[in-house]
């Protein structure tokens, strides 16, 4: 009969569990990291990890067999979000910004210290980037991200996002804690994020935030505008950031947000 803990749990599961949370937190791990983390021994951090392995929840790199958590959970998330109506309550906003823009438009949860998109609608130009649903992307320079972290307490943001100095993708990236923290401070007082070719050189985005009826964000919406398109690129900026505030503000009250937000 399986073992129980004093709570009346079963203790194998909480244990998988446990296995499940700290790979979520800390990203790739061995077995004899998981078990000193955990206080298990290694023959049974070893029998946990090979049974999630073997279930589909965890994948192994062959380079240097540690474990992550595999994509299963995205799909599974996936399906909670869709349940959950997000996606689809956020599309007919998506479409008639994308009609109205002629541009792409995005929409995206955060996921960690990372950003998942959960729907997009493509630009009519032949202009394409490999940004798809289900695309993972980190959150700290890209204006989706810096949307859905703005609101979050600082020192949440720093536990998130630790260590510093982070990855540089462009010249623009934002790479420290401080420049980070005062570029969050902008996009609250403003209500709105500029991605400034942070992520992918010549394509700047613009986000805005998309809240929940208790006035949290729950969400980002974004709009793309590759940078040679438009040698002026502040005069097509401004001519759409209304168009995408009104959107994200629509949105919100569709999900039952009545304007009162903390800034």
């Amino acid at each position: 009969m399986e073992p129980k803990d004093k709570r009346g749990g079963i203790q194998s599961i909480e244990r998988a569990c446990t296995v499940l949370d700290l790979l979520d937190e800390r990203g790739e791990m061995g077995v004899s990291e998981i078990g000193r983390a955990l206080g298990l021994e290694r023959s049974t951090a070893h029998r946990i990890v090979s049974t999630l392995r073997n279930l589909g929840y965890l994948a192994q790199n062959p380079g240097n067999a540690k474990y992550a958590l595999s994509f299963r959970f995205f799909e599974m998330g996936n399906t909670v979000v869709k349940r959950h109506g997000l996606r689809q309550q956020g599309a007919p906003f998506l479409r008639d910004l994308s009609t109205r823009t002629n541009e792409a438009v995005n929409l995206a949860i955060l996921d960690g210290d990372g950003v998942i998109y959960i729907d997009k609608i493509e630009s009519r130009s032949t202009i394409k980037v490999d940004l798809s649903v289900g695309k993972r992307l980190p959150a700290y320079c890209t204006g989706l991200g810096k949307v859905l972290l703005a609101w979050m307490p600082g020192e949440k943001v720093h536990e998130l996002l630790a260590p510093f100095p982070k990855r540089r993708f462009t010249q623009n990236t934002i790479v420290t804690c401080e420049a980070l923290e005062e570029s969050l401070r902008t996009v609250r007082k403003q209500g709105y994020s500029v991605d400034n070719e942070e992520y992918i050189e010549g394509l700047v985005c613009i986000a805005a935030p998309v809240r929940g009826r208790t006035g949290e964000v729950v969400a980002a919406m974004s709009v793309a505008l590759p940078k040679f398109l438009y040698p002026d690129g502040d005069e097509r900026r401004n001519n759409v950031l209304p168009l995408l505030l009104e959107a994200s503000e629509s949105f919100s009250r569709s999900l039952g947000f009545d304007g009162a937000a903390d800034s």
